[in-house]
């Protein structure tokens, strides 16, 4: 039998395993299944994390980024680092003591309604977008270790029949202990593979003699653009102080301490991975120069030795795994918290509601699969999704730092702001007139939060475990 094919099954097995295991913790009812009982480690925090990030896009995105422009597609993940560190310092710990379950919820203690439900929607759209991109990802890795055995569409059904089998059984348990075996393996694999597909090309000065001399690829800046760059690094800052998914593990966390340190360890772990992926993606450039570019990463690593380029494709497809399951579990959770038991069943007990979010599990992994089929462009598609998440981080931060600019409206007008910005971005080019579009998110979600705390006067109260801020109308 192929060595690949060995390595794969029992890596997925190892995964079930795990995720039985995790199951008795998950069912034990209230938050167990969503959020571990917020009883989330420093290490669990720090891996969930890594896991949530060194996913597709920061692997085979940026790998296939890499084999056309060169190293600077590494700054993806160092911008991803940066926010995690951030967030350490700044809001994980706010997070953690504000006792909640969901971003939209945080909005429902101080704000309108209408904020709340714009909230759910823009979160469950971000959320969709890039758990179909971990499909892509996980079908290019299975197709190019297995060619016999997966074309890209099989190889992105068994992608997605692991990243629901594993959330439906454990839940954030199951997500966290398997990111505790991921993780180790998705950092030595890259490692190995950088290394072995330096030495296979003769190092480097013998991998720029083979590379296009219009190109600058071991640049650090140029083949991306310093703009570019900039961009990465405002959409990473921005996503990790408020989407579902890295959020949701700082309300997981046993306290505000055990969250702060967690964010900070795992977002200096993660900074290297990026160069290190675009790397291997240069690497690749000049054993397979005409290849597709979204398969660069998973075929320079199939001509390294058998055993090796099974491991390390494994941990590809491990970061995968990673990113995809807490993703899922995040849109779960908000379909559950927020939609289901908010409007149609608030008074469900703990052990239906378990039952409510395996079902949205369910449902969603099959949506975001047909999704899926129809997308493309790895680092572009999320950039632009995760460009929704500017309102909220503003809401979020004035809600910490300046209740006294908050208002009972700031949330929904936002927010909306927000989604009209990116409607037109898309739909008139003539309206582009930033280098990308978080550029104008801030500008004029900034614009109408400050708009709108002159204009209503309807003020919010602020009230933590260690803290209370703000004022009462």
């Amino acid at each position: 039998m192929n060595i690949s094919l060995i390595i794969i099954i029992l890596y997925i097995s190892m995964l079930f395993i795990i995720s039985f295991f995790a199951r008795k913790k998950a069912l034990k009812g209230g938050e167990s299944y969503t959020l571990a009982g917020r009883q989330l480690t420093t290490p669990l925090v720090t891996c969930s994390l890594i896991g949530l990030a060194i996913g597709g896009a920061s692997t085979i995105g940026v790998a296939e980024q890499a084999y056309d422009i060169g190293l600077s597609a590494g700054w993806y993940n160092v911008a991803w680092g940066t926010g995690a560190i951030l967030m350490g310092f700044l809001t994980a710990g706010k997070y953690r003591e504000f006792n909640v379950a969901t971003v939209p919820e945080l909005f429902g203690k101080f704000y309108d309604e209408k904020g709340r439900i714009v909230c759910v929607i823009c979160q469950i759209i971000i959320l969709v977008v890039i758990v179909s991109l971990q499909y892509i990802a996980g079908g290019s890795i299975l197709s190019s270790l297995l060619p016999e055995v997966f074309t890209l569409k099989t190889g992105m059904v068994v992608s997605a029949c692991v990243f629901i089998g594993i959330t439906f059984i454990g839940g954030m348990w199951s997500a966290g202990l398997c990111n505790m075996f991921n993780v180790p393996i998705k950092y030595t694999g890259i490692i190995l593979c950088t290394l072995l597909a330096v030495a296979s090309r003769g190092g480097f000065e013998n991998i720029k003699l083979q590379l296009p001399q219009n190109i600058h690829y071991f640049s650090p800046v140029e083949g991306t653009g310093i703009w570019i760059i900039l961009s990465w690094f405002l959409i990473m800052i921005t996503q990790v102080m408020s989407m579902q998914g890295p959020v949701q593990l700082a309300f997981a966390a046993r306290d505000s301490k055990t969250a702060k340190r967690g964010f900070i360890i795992a977002g200096l772990l993660m900074i290297p991975i990026g160069f290190l992926c675009a790397l291997i993606g240069i690497a690749a450039k000049t054993s397979f120069p005409n290849v597709s570019a979204t398969l660069a990463l998973p075929k320079m690593i199939l001509s390294l030795n058998p055993i090796a380029a099974g491991l390390t494709l494994a941990a590809l497809w491990a970061a995968d795994v990673s990113t995809a399951c807490n993703l899922l579990l995040g849109a779960s959770t908000l379909f559950t918290q927020d939609i289901y038991k908010s409007f149609i069943n608030p008074r469900i007990k703990s052990e239906k509601l378990i039952v409510m979010n395996k079902t949205f599990v369910v449902l969603i992994g099959i949506l975001t699969f047909i999704l899926a089929l129809s997308m493309s462009g790895i680092l572009k598609t999320i950039s632009i999704g995760l460009s929704l998440c500017t309102a909220f981080t503003i809401v979020f931060l004035f809600t910490i730092f300046m209740p006294s600019l908050c208002r009972k409206s700031s949330a929904f007008y936002t927010t909306l702001t927000g989604i009209i910005v990116l409607l037109l971005w898309e739909a008139i080019p003539s309206f582009r007139i930033f280098p990308h579009v978080i550029f104008m998110e801030w500008l004029t979600c900034l614009c109408a939060f400050l708009l709108i705390s002159i204009l209503d006067k309807r003020t919010i109260y602020v009230n933590t475990k260690s803290e209370s801020v703000g004022n009462i109308m």
